[in-house]
């Protein structure tokens, strides 16, 4: 790709990256070039759909949570890794209003895509869950999907305004729920209240 054709690609994805977290994944294609102060036409012919907007933006921040995956990994206690990604993820889905009911329909969807890259991504996830209970930190019930629509749900919360104040609260008794044992001090996660 060109020079300048790449920082007009960039740039796009920058304003688009704005405008999806103001007004959600539904935004208008129009108004995403208008802000960019481009045609449609030269929106379209960087990114034909939609979804191939929403790819090129989110693709990045999904290798981002995957690689956080691996890394917490490999300096992590289990159950630290997990809360840890857990918290980060919720934390990355709600920049994006909207990503939460896009990336579900995507992993069900094999033509999508988004659908690699949350399939992924659910993929590091259930990584981390099957560590924790492989140590016994971790409830032996849940699996990877499970996780997955968990953090769809602590992002929902998030999103909404009169849940908002209560999201860390809900997020420490949903990690409480996960874990058999406690978390170290730093990951902000509660100890768990039972068995």
């Amino acid at each position: 790709m060109r020079a300048d054709a790449r920082k007009n690609r960039d740039h796009l994805l920058a304003v688009a990256g704005t405008a999806v977290s103001e007004q959600g994944v539904d935004v208008s294609l129009r108004d995403i070039a208008r802000r960019a102060d481009v045609g449609l036409a030269t929106l379209l012919r960087h990114f034909p759909t939609r979804e191939a907007l929403l790819d090129a933006l989110l693709r990045t921040s999904f290798d981002e949570m995957t690689a956080t995956a691996g890394e917490l990994e490999a300096s992590s206690s289990p159950e630290d890794a997990l809360v840890t990604w857990l918290r980060d993820c919720v934390a990355w889905t709600t920049e994006y209003r909207g990503v939460t009911v896009l990336m579900a329909a995507a992993i069900e969807d094999t033509g999508s895509a988004l659908h690699a890259s949350c399939v992924t991504l659910r993929a590091a996830g259930a990584r981390l869950l099957t560590r924790a209970q492989a140590v016994g930190a971790a409830r032996a019930d849940l699996d990877g999907t499970d996780l997955f629509a968990l953090v769809a749900a602590l992002a929902w919360l998030s999103d909404q305004p009169s849940l908002a104040p209560r999201a860390d609260h809900l997020f420490d008794v949903v990690t409480s729920a996960i874990l058999t044992r406690p978390v170290s001090a730093g990951t902000g996660g509660a100890p768990p209240s039972g068995p």
